[in-house]
């Protein structure tokens, strides 16, 4: 995600231009292995902001134990799964 941040900031920069910026940043994220990449970064994002919000709560001691800790860990896959596939869907 951190490598990935001087593209997303240039990408934005170029949209937030002129109009012909614009639409040479949206024939740029037209392409479908850009899609990919930003897909991509959605999903560690998404699984980073997840994972941080179960640490918080392991902080807190909910869910120590190693069978809770197991299934939380499972949850924090599947919720950032399901939350980019909305996303993804919804931005494709």
């Amino acid at each position: 995600m951190f490598l990935c941040l001087p593209l997303l900031l240039w990408l934005l920069d170029n949209s937030l231009h002129s109009q012909s910026s614009f639409s040479h940043f949206v024939s740029v994220v037209s392409n479908p292995v850009v899609k990919l990449i930003l897909i991509g970064l959605v999903w560690a994002f998404l699984h980073h902001l997840c994972a941080g919000i179960r640490y918080i709560a392991l902080d807190f001691h909910w869910g120590v134990d190693l069978p809770k800790a197991r299934g939380s860990s499972k949850l924090v896959f599947l919720v950032s799964l399901a939350l980019t596939a909305a996303i993804g869907v919804k931005l494709w």
